[in-house]
């Protein structure tokens, strides 16, 4: 691999991670054409995206953690936690279990198309709920689960699941939605990188060329910061519905792509 391709898989894993499209299928499909990436890789770029939305909502962490006495935020705090605690129990029970991750395109272009076709039935139905910003316990929970379901299943989005998810069960304002949703993918996220990293640390598989990393994790943050900023902004007058159009379009092109033979 060369450098353009760090800087193109960076910019890749910037825009895709935390907008509803999945970045698994578009970094499967790039792989195709610049060759595969090591689980380190993986890992490092991953973490840049979320570097970025941790740096986006760093005064709303620190407001939740420095006055978690005011009760608005201890509850909002209680609900954070109990989403990652079943996200990270459940998770690793699903590891234990030994289950691994498709490798092939087909499975995921199926989820991109059926995700998308889910979004917009999903938005119908949310749009017709009264707006709440409220995050319940049941979505709690529900944003947990959803978690725990698009890690099962790559080609769902995380953020496409809780995001939608919160939605339907009540917190139907796009924009608190999708805060709870970021906001609980801050610490799964790491945790999930930490464990991988620490586990390829202690088995020493650890590999790659640390300027290649470098340079895909600084483009992953610059990319994912920008494409965050733009998609909060985006959804404060606008639904969802062209990321799920996307999905669909980008789904069947995969499936097509894979009936003939282009790419397995």
């Amino acid at each position: 691999m060369t450098y353009f391709s760090d800087v193109l898989l960076g910019v890749i894993e910037g825009i895709t991670e935390f907008l509803p499209i999945s970045s698994t299928g578009h970094l499967l499909l790039a792989e195709h054409w610049l060759g595969a990436r090591s689980d380190t890789y993986n890992i490092v770029i991953q973490a840049g995206a979320i570097l970025a939305v941790t740096l986006i909502y760093w005064r709303r962490i620190m407001d939740l953690l420095l006055h978690w006495r005011v009760p608005a935020n201890r509850d909002y705090l209680i609900k954070l936690t109990i989403a990652f605690l079943i996200t990270a129990i459940l998770g690793l029970i699903v590891k234990k279990l030994g289950f691994a991750l498709p490798s092939t395109i087909q499975p995921i272009a199926w989820a991109l198309v059926i995700g998308g076709i889910w979004m917009l039935a999903a938005e119908h139905f949310a749009a017709k709920l009264p707006d709440s910003a409220t995050i319940t316990l049941r979505v709690a929970i529900a944003v947990g689960l959803a978690q725990v379901i698009a890690g099962v299943f790559p080609g769902t989005s995380r953020s496409a699941a809780t995001i939608f998810v919160a939605m339907l069960l009540g917190t139907s304002n796009r924009a608190a939605a999708t805060e709870f949703a970021f906001l609980v993918g801050i610490p799964t996220m790491y945790a999930a990188s930490g464990y991988e990293l620490l586990s390829q640390f202690r088995h020493g598989t650890t590999e790659g060329d640390w300027t290649s990393l470098s340079i895909a994790f600084v483009v992953s943050t610059i990319t994912a910061f920008v494409a965050v900023k733009w998609l909060l902004s985006y959804i404060r007058s606008h639904r969802f519905t062209a990321f799920a159009i996307y999905r669909i379009i980008f789904g069947c092109v995969l499936l097509a792509l894979t009936a003939a033979g282009i790419i397995t």
